[in-house]
């Protein structure tokens, strides 16, 4: 196989951390967008006030595709200077990014049920904003290790 070949398989692993994160985040934002509409419109058959705050957490899943992109970035980045250099191990970044985009996809959709979940209670109390977001980020933080984790594993030698 020659470089170009190389290089396109090791961007595949790049595309794939970028498909499967944005994946997640629109299923999480789905779920988390329709508790919202939901939770507004019991709001108004109550005719109470509609938290315009549910919003936020109706985008919180978005920030996975952000994370897969910046992985996508440095799968890239690897696989060019691999090329350079006259090796290529194109199956490690195929998996960096196939695996690393999927977890990230997974926590977004999960952030996203949750969001669901925090969107309902918010507009039946009006209480706990912060507590919501507090566990959202929780949530948020595997993606944030999955990223970091994958990065430093390119680094040691992909």
């Amino acid at each position: 196989m020659d470089g170009s070949l190389y290089v396109s398989l090791g961007n595949l692993g790049a595309a794939c951390a970028l498909a499967f994160a944005a994946m997640g985040s629109a299923l999480g934002t789905g779920a988390a967008g329709m508790a919202a509409v939901g939770a507004w419109k019991k709001c108004y058959a109550q005719n109470k006030a509609a938290p315009f705050m549910v919003i936020a957490f109706v985008g919180a899943p978005l920030t996975q595709t952000i994370y897969g992109m910046i992985l996508m970035g440095w799968i890239a980045e690897v696989a060019g200077g691999l090329a350079e250099a006259g090796s290529m191990n194109f199956p490690a970044l195929i998996g960096a990014g196939l695996f690393g985009g999927i977890a990230m996809g997974f926590s977004a959709l999960m952030q996203g049920r949750a969001a669901a979940g925090a969107a309902d209670a918010l507009a039946e109390t009006g209480k706990g904003f912060g507590n919501y977001l507090i566990a959202l980020g929780i949530i948020e933080t595997v993606a944030l290790f999955v990223m970091v984790f994958v990065r430093a594993t390119l680094e040691a030698g992909a």
